[in-house]
């Protein structure tokens, strides 16, 4: 199965092109233009670098978030748009599932955090139960730093953009039971996030396309401005 892979969680996105378990093609966008100036361009370049034409792939994931608001609406419509052109299936992956499934053996606790400003985070648990078999032990969720991790008792992996932030209280907090994710494995890859697109389409956990949108956990701050406006 050939899975085109995307992500426009965070400022750095990527796509990719999978085929069963090999990456074909992988770009990163780390340009300073936004999303939408140059996500098409790089599926386009990502596809031509794996030669294939957009008709050969069996289906699309996309990360729904958490994460940048505007990113995550950039990528599910471009995504979106594919799949009505090609009517293909289309799945959607947790920004934090991402995070936490590049490390298919480790045997601990595994937290993928991002930082969500205002003094918050998005974050999950995970386990590993066996070699690329996972647990979630708590979904995605946003939460106060200290208070989170005041409830995780056991040796754990942190990995994610939050780490930069939150790196130190992290160690404070858990000691030695913290374990940080090399720095280069803080950014959600696409690639990953077409495996876990070819599991969930071979699971049948195909998005309908109508209703596929950004699960952004909290609302954002134009929606937060509105409500008070409505109340003012």
């Amino acid at each position: 199965m050939i899975i085109l892979g995307v992500d426009t969680s965070v400022r750095t996105g990527s796509v990719a092109v999978l085929k069963g378990d090999t990456v074909l093609a992988e770009i990163a966008v780390t340009s300073a233009e936004t999303h939408a100036k140059r996500l098409m361009s790089a599926v386009d370049d990502t596809l031509r670098m794996a030669g294939l034409t957009i008709a050969e792939c069996d289906g699309f994931a996309v990360t729904t978030g958490p994460g940048s608001f505007t990113g995550l609406r950039i990528g599910i419509s471009a995504v979106k748009g594919l799949g009505f052109a090609t009517k293909k299936p289309v799945t959607g992956v947790s920004t934090l599932d991402a995070l936490a499934y590049q490390f298919p053996s480790f045997p601990h606790l595994i937290c993928p955090i991002l930082d969500a400003c205002k003094g918050e985070i998005y974050t999950a648990l995970h386990e590993c139960t066996g070699f690329m078999k996972w647990k979630i032990v708590v979904g995605d969720c946003a939460a106060e730093p200290r208070e989170w991790l005041g409830q995780i008792q056991r040796f754990c992996l942190f990995v994610g953009n939050g780490t930069l932030v939150y790196g130190r209280l992290i160690k404070e907090t858990l000691g030695d039971l913290a374990h940080f994710a090399p720095p280069y494995l803080n950014t959600v890859r696409a690639p990953v996030v077409a495996y876990i697109g070819m599991k969930q389409i071979h699971a049948g956990r195909i998005a309908d396309l109508a209703s596929l949108a950004p699960h952004y956990i909290r609302k954002s701050d134009a929606e937060i401005n509105l409500e008070k406006l409505r109340t003012y």
